[in-house]
C-alpha cells in the first residue's frame, strides 16, 4: 500500500531546545500508527506536523509529506474547544456541505446535504445523530463531542485522521465505544494516527506502534512483536509500568474518619427543575484505608467527592468527620475542618495561580490553614516536595513550566501541608502515561505508609488504579451498586454493571 503521508527526519526546535528530533515513519490507508510514551515526548507536535501545524517560534527541519488527495483531520484531546458554542450542531456540519452540494439544482441541496451529515455522524459511530442536529456543543457529552469532530473531518474528505489522546479522562465503556469508532474509520480505508498513553487501547487499535523519549523514536515496530518482545529499556519500563497496577492494598483498621450516611445530591437543571443524580445510602472510610470510587463518566463520583469535601451543599443527609456532622458548605466549615478534608482536582493547572512559583502555593496552605509562619510554611513546603521528587529548582518555577505529572505531585504537596485527616483525589491519575501513573500510585502508598492517620479516596474511571486500593465502591448513574475490598469486587463483581466494566477488552493484560 502507498503511504497518504510520510514524516521524514524531522526535528522541531523552540527556543533552541529540540522537542522533536529525527523523527520518521509512514501513514498508509486503513491502518493505525500509534506514537506513544510519556507526557512531553513529542507525540502530539509530530502528529500535528502532518496538518502542518507547529509551535510559536518554532524552527522545523525535515520533510512531511501528505499526498495530493490526503486530507488530514485532527481530533483533539478536548474538543469542545474546537466546536463554536454559540452554533448548533446542525449549523456546523452544513457549514461544511455548503461546497459541496453547491452544483445540485437548489431544491435537492438541503436534502442532499442532510443525507451527507447523517451518513457522517453514523460513520462517526452516532447513529442517532439526528437527534443531536439541534443541539448546542455544550449539550453534548465529550464522547459525542469527540464524534462530531470526526464527523466534521469525514465530511471534508479526510484521508487521514490523527486522534490525540481520544480516551483520556474517559471511563472503560465509553473507552470501549472510541475504540470501535477508531477502529470503523481504519476500516474505511483512513489511515488513523493515535497519539497516546493508553496501552490498553494501543493494544486493541494498532498495527503499528513508535515508541517516544525525549524527542526522538526509540522504538518502532509492527504491533505484535512490540508487545512481544520490546528492544528499547524505555519501551520495557513503559509495559512493566502497565502490568503493575495493582500491587500495593491499604487497608484501613482504625477509626471511622469519614462516614456518609443517606446522602442523596441534587442537581438544578434549568426548567427540568431538580434531579437526584447520587444516591449513597452508607459509606465509611477509616484512617489508614484506601478506598477507590470508580464508575462511568457522569455516575455521580465527582459529585460524591464534591459533597465531602464542601463544595456541593446541595444534599440531603450526613457526612461526618470523626462521628460530627460536617456543614454542607465551605464557608460554614470552621478552619480546623477545612484543613481536615482536602481534595486535589483533576486538572492541577487550572487549580495553581499561573503568575507565581509552585513553591509559594504549596507553603500558602500551611499559613492559611494552620496559623504557619510564611518562613516555617516555605521551609515544610520545600521538604514535603523535595519528598515527593520534586528538585528546589523545579518547585521556584511557575506551573506552565511543570509537566503534568510534576504539577499533580506539587498538588498533593499542597493538600499534605494542610495536615489532612481526609485526601480526595478526583481522576489525578488521568492524562498520565503508564510510567507516571505508577509513580502517583506509588505516592499515594507512600502517604498512607507515613502517615497512618491518613484516609485517602481515589475518584477513578480506571479500574487498573482502583486496583491499587484496599476497598473499590462502584457507582451507576449515581447509585452505590456494590463495594467491597478491590480482589473480591475485581475478581467476583456481584453486580452486571461491574460485570461489564471488567469485560472492556482494551483492560492492561497485567492489570488486576
Amino acid at each position: 500500500m502507498n503511504a497518504v503521508a510520510e514524516v521524514k527526519d524531522l526535528r522541531v526546535e523552540v527556543d533552541g531546545r529540540a522537542i522533536v528530533d529525527g523523527v520518521t515513519f509512514q501513514v498508509r490507508p486503513g491502518r493505525v500508527t500509534a506514537l506513544v510514551g510519556a507526557s512531553g515526548s513529542g507525540k502530539t507536535t509530530t502528529g500535528l506536523a502532518l496538518l502542518g501545524e507547529y509551535p510559536a517560534g518554532a524552527r522545523v527541519t525535515g520533510d512531511v509529506r501528505v499526498s495530493t488527495n490526503g486530507l488530514v483531520g485532527y481530533v483533539p484531546q478536548h474538543p469542545g474547544a474546537v466546536l463554536n458554542p454559540a452554533r448548533r450542531v446542525g449549523a456546523l456540519l452544513r457549514d461544511i456541505t455548503r461546497d459541496q452540494v453547491r452544483s445540485l439544482p437548489r431544491p435537492e441541496r438541503r436534502a442532499a446535504a442532510r443525507t451527507r451529515i447523517l451518513h457522517a455522524l453514523s460513520a462517526a459511530q452516532l447513529p442517532d445523530g439526528e437527534s443531536l442536529l439541534r443541539r448546542y456543543p455544550h449539550q453534548l457529552s465529550g464522547g459525542q463531542q469527540q464524534r462530531v469532530v470526526l464527523a466534521q473531518a469525514l465530511l471534508l474528505g479526510a484521508r487521514v485522521v490523527v486522534a490525540d489522546e481520544p480516551t483520556t479522562g474517559q471511563d472503560a465503556l465509553t473507552k470501549r465505544r472510541v475504540v470501535d469508532q477508531l477502529a470503523a474509520v481504519a476500516r474505511q480505508g483512513i489511515a488513523v494516527v493515535l497519539l497516546s498513553h493508553d496501552l490498553g487501547v494501543v493494544r486493541t487499535l494498532a498495527d503499528e506502534v513508535l515508541v517516544m523519549q525525549g524527542g526522538r523514536v526509540v522504538e518502532a515496530a509492527p504491533a505484535e512483536r512490540l508487545w512481544l518482545a520490546p528492544r528499547h529499556p524505555w519501551t520495557v519500563e513503559l509495559l512493566a509500568a502497565e502490568g503493575r497496577m495493582g500491587d500495593s492494598p491499604h487497608a484501613g483498621d482504625g477509626d471511622a474518619a469519614l462516614q456518609v450516611r443517606d446522602l442523596t445530591a441534587r442537581h438544578r437543571d434549568g426548567a427540568r427543575g431538580v434531579r437526584e443524580v447520587v444516591r449513597v445510602p452508607e459509606l465509611t472510610l477509616r484512617a489508614g484505608e484506601y478506598l477507590a470510587v470508580a464508575g462511568r463518566s457522569g455516575s455521580g463520583k465527582t459529585t460524591l467527592a464534591r459533597c465531602l469535601a464542601g463544595l456541593h451543599r446541595d444534599y440531603g443527609g450526613d457526612v461526618l468527620l470523626d462521628g460530627t456532622p460536617l456543614p454542607r458548605s465551605l464557608r460554614g466549615r470552621t478552619r480546623e475542618q477545612l484543613a481536615a478534608v482536602q481534595y486535589v482536582f483533576q486538572d492541577a493547572k487550572a487549580a495553581f495561580d499561573e503568575h507565581r512559583p509552585v513553591l509559594d502555593q504549596v507553603a500558602r496552605t500551611a499559613v492559611r490553614l494552620r496559623g504557619l509562619d510564611p518562613t516555617e510554611a516555605l521551609a515544610e513546603a520545600l521538604n514535603t516536595l523535595t519528598g515527593l521528587g520534586l528538585t528546589e529548582e523545579l518547585v521556584r518555577r511557575t506551573p506552565g513550566q511543570l509537566s503534568g505529572g510534576e504539577l499533580q505531585r506539587t498538588a498533593l504537596a499542597r493538600a499534605m501541608l494542610a495536615r489532612p485527616r481526609v485526601l480526595i483525589c478526583d481522576e489525578i491519575t488521568s492524562g498520565l502515561d503508564t510510567v507516571n501513573r505508577r509513580g502517583l500510585l506509588d505516592t499515594l502508598a507512600g502517604l498512607l505508609r507515613d502517615r497512618p492517620e491518613l484516609a485517602l479516596l481515589l475518584i477513578t474511571h480506571d479500574l487498573d488504579a482502583a486496583a491499587a486500593a484496599a476497598r473499590i465502591a462502584v457507582l451507576d448513574a449515581g447509585e452505590l451498586v456494590e463495594q467491597g475490598p478491590a480482589r473480591r469486587v475485581l475478581t467476583s463483581p456481584r453486580h452486571p454493571f461491574t460485570v461489564s466494566l471488567l469485560r472492556c477488552p482494551h483492560r492492561s493484560e497485567g492489570s488486576a
